[in-house]
């Protein structure tokens, strides 16, 4: 059960109305790294959950992502009022109103037409919100790694936002919302690592002769060794016949077929057998006319 609070839980405040602004700011809004998506994602998480600790985490960020996307979407309402009454009341020119929702890199016209100035479930390029941003498996280890991942990438959107703006009450605004994704991320983390073992996610163990091998397959100038990739932590293989056919096999495709399925597949293959002498005329050759082709 929810219930609201009408207050918000942080003080907007904006100087100027911007659409511009407002349209970038739907990326927080209806974007794939937005509140909405992050919401969604932990509430659902949140409900299949067999952890006692983990399920209230999950619920407590997910409300508080609501709560988020309100002032996302409070900042773009704002942003959008001025042009929200100039649009409705056309007290401008129809050219002059048009500049003003288009120009100078403004996109927003397409919110201001459709949606009236209101904060849309759609990302600062139009795309409507989807479903599909949400990544869960429901498997803890998992999510949990893909959360914390969204928080980061939240946060890198959050810093180019305030980068874009002079506005001093939005930046504030922005700012708290980029630190509450750093807060989350570590409480994410906590809880990934209160899971002992967490890696490699699941249960099945995987094969011990390619756990800790390291394949170079991008050879050349630039080819670096680290940590990632050091003779210390991995088997680095950069002979190229050693990472074909790993298995020790042929590396070649192999399938058992009945002797039924074998005759049919072989029927096939002679009904559509190409013929390598054959040099059929083409399209091509037709619409050439009398020109030859060149040898």
């Amino acid at each position: 059960m929810f219930a609201h609070n009408k207050r918000l839980q942080y003080s907007v405040r904006v100087s100027e109305c911007n659409p511009g602004l407002a349209n970038l700011m739907l990326e927080q809004f209806g974007g794939p790294q937005g509140e909405l998506a992050a919401a969604m994602r932990y509430f659902t998480q949140a409900l299949g959950e067999d952890d006692a600790g983990r399920k209230d985490m999950l619920l407590d960020i997910a409300t508080e992502e609501l709560s988020h996307l309100e002032i996302i979407g409070t900042i773009v309402a704002m942003l959008n009022k001025g042009a929200k009454g100039r649009l409705a009341e056309a007290i401008d020119e129809e050219a002059e109103l048009f500049r003003s929702l288009q120009g100078a890199g403004n996109d927003s016209h397409v919110t201001q037409v459709l949606y009236g100035g209101g904060p849309a479930l759609t990302n600062s390029g139009g795309q409507l919100w989807t479903a599909g941003y949400i990544d869960s498996i429901g498997e803890p280890t998992c999510d949990l790694r893909s959360n914390i991942a969204a928080e980061a990438r939240a946060k890198i959107v959050y810093e180019r936002l305030i980068n874009v703006t002079a506005d001093p009450g939005v930046k504030d605004a922005l700012g708290f919302l980029m630190t509450r994704e750093m807060s989350h991320q570590q409480s994410f983390e906590k809880a990934l690592y209160s899971i002992e073992p967490n890696f490699p996610p699941g249960k099945l163990p995987g094969m011990p002769q390619f756990a800790n091998t390291y394949v170079n397959t991008s050879q050349g100038e630039g080819d670096m060794r680290g940590s990632w990739n050091s003779d210390a932590n991995f088997d680095y293989l950069s002979d190229r016949e050693k990472f074909l056919a790993m298995d020790g096999g042929s590396g070649l495709p192999e399938v058992t077929l009945s002797a039924e399925e074998r005759k049919a597949l072989d029927q096939m293959a002679r009904r559509t057998q190409s013929d390598p002498n054959a040099d059929p005329r083409t399209g091509a050759d037709l619409g050439a006319g009398r020109k030859t082709r060149p040898k």
